[in-house]
């Protein structure tokens, strides 16, 4: 069945920890926006995605006078986007996605098929159609390049796609005795996804910046029968997208995925099961799976709270937004994009073709350090930003009742702010 939906309006403590969630973070009057509002309602208002992006963004990748400082550039521009968006539930959703449908800028060094693979995540970040969104996604030249594609022809299939298309993007792996697909649906995916490449672009100095498009060769695809997953004809790449999104498994895979982005590192099974149920029945609506999760009680569970570790990333961004977003200078922000791959999280270059695997893994005592020093530099240091009002309780610890407040009584308000930012109770989302 369905997830229940959270019985009462949202409470001081519920707004915090909606925003902690679902925008990285927010200033105690975001907070108290919220409070006395019915689940429900914030749940769909901070779904309501529209085109506008983050004012006065000073990076353009375009201008990057190599493929590496593009590179530089494009991520300094999505950390940006992520701290000063208007959505900021669609670049915490984009994020997400990144580490769903994972490609890799060790393989991909062109700038439009990167904006064009962003641009992607954004406009689907709460697709009504999963089916499209993987498609749309698996067509981009960036995942073609990434995973291999653009080598998988008629005669010489190259089976990389067609695995992580089952085994990362949709089905999952299955269980040990009961996998959900075989080596030989790897196969006849693969025969069926021959022919899709992209031209133009290109990763090297001279053509780096060049578009590049998705593309088409009808000699070099398999127009055989294949039988895939259970289904038999002559399947082409949309047919294949189209089966392995709509598979039962895809459901349930998926909807693990998103309790694990916004409800805890180790989300209850049953609570998963309702999201699937709700997937199955929408025919893959994320905006709807997302709007029942982010206003159920399971979401707003007390053992649910402070359940998940920030990500470098999330934890960058979430200091930033707590402290109202103030004006940052292009070298810190550059700066701070490294500092995040430095704690294990470049963006656009996750670990494995498997993304980020999150939770505990962020934390050792070298990215814990260099938590530390981040927060230093943003609440003490000589270019610390000016902030117009220092966070209280509610948006640091998500309470008004935090044990840490008799622990940090006393300091100058620096000082206050600096322990706060590296206690486990701001770096808990």
């Amino acid at each position: 069945m369905s997830l229940t939906p959270h019985p009462q309006t949202l409470s001081p403590e519920d707004a915090a920890h909606f925003l902690r969630r679902t925008a990285f973070g927010a200033t105690d009057a975001q907070i108290r926006a919220l409070v006395g509002q019915d689940a429900r309602a914030v749940a769909e208002d901070a779904l309501k995605f529209d085109a506008r992006t983050a004012p006065g963004n000073p990076f353009d990748p375009s201008t990057g006078a190599t493929p590496g400082a593009m590179l530089q550039l494009t991520r300094a521009a999505w950390l940006f986007e992520m701290m000063y968006s208007p959505n900021p539930l669609r670049e915490r959703l984009a994020l997400t996605w990144s580490n769903h449908f994972v490609i890799g800028t060790d393989k991909v060094k062109n700038h439009p098929a990167l904006a064009a693979y962003l641009g992607v995540l954004r406009q689907h970040a709460a697709s009504p159609s999963f089916e499209r969104f993987t498609l749309e996604i698996a067509q981009t030249p960036a995942m073609l390049r990434y995973l291999d594609n653009d080598r998988n022809k008629k005669g010489k299939p190259n089976e990389n796609f067609a695995r992580e298309l089952m085994e990362l993007f949709t089905l999952g792996l299955g269980t040990p005795g009961h996998p959900n697909y075989t080596e030989q649906d790897v196969r006849e995916g693969a025969r069926a996804l021959t022919g899709w490449s992209f031209e133009g672009g290109g990763n090297v100095k001279t053509n780096y910046l060049r578009p590049v498009k998705a593309s088409f060769n009808p000699r070099q695809h398999d127009d055989g029968s294949k039988t895939y997953l259970g289904q038999t004809g002559k399947l082409d790449f949309g047919d294949v997208i189209r089966i392995a999104a709509t598979h039962p498994q895809t459901a349930v895979f998926v909807s693990r995925k998103l309790h694990r982005a916004f409800v805890a590192d180790t989300p209850d099974e049953g609570a998963v099961q309702g999201s699937a149920e709700t997937f199955r029945r929408t025919n893959g609506n994320l905006a709807a799976v997302l709007e029942e999760l982010l206003s159920s009680a399971v979401f707003y569970a007390p053992q649910n709270r402070a359940s998940i570790i920030r990500g470098p990333v999330e934890y960058i961004v979430g200091v930033v937004r707590t402290l109202g977003q103030p004006k940052l200078e292009a070298r810190q922000l550059l700066n701070l994009t490294q500092t995040a791959g430095k704690m294990g999280q470049l963006l656009l270059q996750p670990d494995t073709v498997k993304g980020w695997d999150g939770g505990r893994e962020w934390i050792n005592d070298s990215t814990l350090l260099t938590r530390m020093q981040v927060a230093a530099a943003l609440a003490l240091g000589k270019t610390a930003p000016q902030i117009g009002v220092v966070p209280g309780d509610l948006a640091l610890f998500g309470s008004e009742n935090s044990p840490v407040q008799a622990a940090l009584k006393g300091l100058n308000p620096s000082q206050r702010l600096y322990l706060a930012l590296i206690s486990p109770e701001f770096q808990l989302a």
